[in-house]
């Protein structure tokens, strides 16, 4: 695996290197465990915006997407409107595309009902995670059997733009795997975090 050596000289995942807020994001966030259930709504939201388009897009609109959504506080945005779509299809600082938009606001009620059923959210996605013997070598793959799982799982539920992909791209991004590139000066920071992480899976 290709690496990126940072201003500081040390080994980071090539695509840290990508573009300017990249860097910060991939050592602080990417591949750390999240077990809040605000934050795995919004990632799964925002993998879902991303589709067909970059991540430096949607990380660079972030904050923008907060403010458009309440912070993504899933409770809120379940009760939004026609109103409300088409007030954010008007926002020129996310994406404004009306299936994207409305899959959050559905998702939103999906949440609402799949923590009704599972106590939270963090409990139904880290049920998804996979054992270490299954998983390939550091980010050489964009989807998995259990990535495809989920999203088949999610699909049923009614969750909208939560394909294979996406669910994988959430994986690594929440934690569920750790993949970082062997050498990445990040890697051994996620395997202490993810040792030390109580899962909240039943």
């Amino acid at each position: 695996m290709t690496l990126f050596k940072a201003p500081d000289g040390k080994n980071r995942c090539q695509w840290a290197g990508g573009a300017p807020d990249f860097l910060a994001y991939h050592d602080t966030e990417w591949g750390f465990p999240v077990d809040d259930d605000r934050r795995l709504f919004e990632k799964i939201c925002l993998e879902g915006f991303q589709s067909g388009l970059s991540w430096r897009t949607i990380l660079t609109k972030r904050e923008n997407f907060r403010a458009a959504f309440h912070n993504f506080e899933f409770d809120r945005v379940a009760r939004f409107n026609s109103r409300s779509v088409e007030r954010l299809l008007g926002d020129a600082g996310i994406v404004r595309h009306r299936g994207k938009i409305e899959a959050a606001i559905n998702n939103a009620r999906r949440a609402q009902e799949l923590i009704a059923e599972a106590g939270s959210l963090a409990a139904y996605a880290w049920s998804f995670e996979p054992e270490p013997a299954t998983l390939p070598e550091p980010q050489s793959v964009s989807i998995s059997d259990v990535s495809k799982t989920m999203s088949k799982d999610l699909k049923r539920r009614g969750w909208k733009f939560v394909g294979p992909t996406t669910v994988y791209s959430f994986m690594q991004a929440m934690g569920l795997i750790n993949d970082h590139s062997k050498g990445c000066v990040v890697r051994p920071r996620v395997a202490k975090a993810r040792a030390n992480f109580s899962s909240p899976a039943p």
